[in-house]
């Protein structure tokens, strides 16, 4: 049983869908062992504790930069033994050594088909107002592993949404979410948690 580690920053919607695909049973050979937000009034926390997950805070402030925030990110996490690593919705940067540390073992959800609408800045509602802007017919969401470059790691899985006439940046946020990000997500971590995903020359492979 593979001990998962989610990092959040805001209201959770992500977390929410792998706290009840846990409880569904859908993520086989996995288990949530701790929830770490980078502000203490992150709604996330109350989800991981009305399901009974630990629930940590680590704020970037109370670090003097970006490598010792993301050390003790990496303290926090092997502490409790996890293997693999979810950012949902987790919006503060981390270094170079906590890729390192988990490398091939961080998961990414992120609300555009990659590489399209995907790098710095690219986060949120922006990502779908750079959409609608450039008039595309099709987004969709993307989970990936995730690399040192911003949204550029090796993708697992991608689900396309239909861009609809009249959408506001708001409703196709919606769309994405409900028919991608939170069906992708718990799939993906249990895909991993069954050890079915390799990587190779950048590319994901899914073992059958």
């Amino acid at each position: 049983m593979l001990n998962i580690g989610v990092l959040v920053s805001g209201g959770g919607t992500n977390l929410q869908k792998l706290i009840d695909a846990q409880a569904a049973g859908q993520i086989k050979n996995g288990r949530l062992r701790v929830v770490i937000a980078s502000r203490p009034d992150a709604y996330a926390l109350e989800r991981a504790k009305k399901a009974g997950i630990e629930a940590v805070t680590l704020r970037r402030k109370d670090y003097p930069d970006v490598d010792a925030y993301s050390q003790a990110l990496i303290d926090a996490l092997k502490e409790r033994q996890v293997d693999l690593v979810v950012l949902a919705g987790f919006l503060t940067i981390t270094g170079d050594n906590f890729v390192e540390a988990f490398r091939n073992r961080i998961i990414n959800v992120h609300p555009a088909l990659l590489p399209a609408f995907g790098g710095k800045g690219y986060y949120g509602l922006h990502v779908h107002e750079a959409a609608l802007a450039r008039g595309v017919k099709v987004t969709g969401a993307t989970v990936h592993f995730v690399n040192e470059v911003c949204d550029g790691g090796p993708i697992i899985l991608q689900k396309a949404v239909e861009v609809k006439e009249g959408d506001t940046p708001e409703i196709l946020q919606r769309r994405v979410m409900e028919e991608a990000e939170w069906i992708l997500l718990p799939q993906a971590v249990s895909l991993f948690c069954q050890g079915k995903l390799s990587v190779e020359d950048g590319v994901v492979h899914i073992a059958e």
